[in-house]
């Protein structure tokens, strides 16, 4: 392994420990092992070797909520019972990576002063929204395929804000942030709603 992978790696590291914000060259090159000078030598700056290390993060978290990656559920488990499994564990997977959640809402907030960054960053939601997309597959099984591509793509980008939003109450307030069990209650209203008959015209 050379310095770029060594940098990158511990890079990784820092964002974990300290956040973005609060990583120095100096917390980069004794994570890595590297020195000072490699760092501009393979990235040009620390907040290019941060970026870099922040993008190869989220993707990495990312994986871990694939649909390969979600725990089995019952075959026989209705729609609505496999939503409340997938969503407690893309929760479980909040808690284990808060530092690194916490980073990636920093680079969001000053994604306008590091244009270099925004394709990557846009590109990286895209692939939110399909995996997103194929987590809905899982949960919906066959009735999936009643679904257009564009429908699809709309319920992926649904997901997509729904996870962003659970995401930031989480890091505000975990004790009081939605679980995927009051996910899949609201969802349970909703449907219920969905089914309710529209109110009869005023009489004149």
């Amino acid at each position: 392994m050379g310095h770029r992978e060594d940098l990158l790696i511990g890079a990784k590291r820092c964002l974990i420990e300290k956040g973005y914000g609060r990583t120095t060259t100096r917390d980069i090159v004794a994570a890595s092992g590297a020195n000072l000078a490699s760092i501009g030598y393979h990235y040009g700056s620390k907040e290019a070797l941060l970026n870099a290390a922040l993008l190869e993060a989220l993707d990495d978290t990312g994986k871990e909520i694939s649909p390969t990656q979600v725990p089995d559920v019952d075959p026989h488990a209705t729609p609505v019972e496999r939503f409340e499994a997938v969503w407690s564990h893309i929760v479980e997977r909040y808690q284990t990576n808060q530092q690194l959640l916490l980073a990636s809402f920093e680079v969001f907030a000053q994604v306008d002063r590091v244009p270099d960054l925004k394709p990557a960053l846009a590109d990286g939601v895209e692939q939110g929204r399909t995996s997103m997309m194929e987590l809905f597959k899982n949960i919906a099984g066959e009735n999936a395929d009643e679904l257009d591509e564009a429908s699809m793509r709309a319920v992926g980008a649904f997901f997509q804000a729904m996870a962003t939003g659970v995401m930031a109450q989480w890091l505000v307030d975990p004790d009081r942030a939605p679980t995927g069990h009051d996910l899949t209650l609201a969802l349970q209203a909703m449907l219920r709603w969905s089914e309710a008959k529209a109110p009869e015209a005023a009489q004149a």
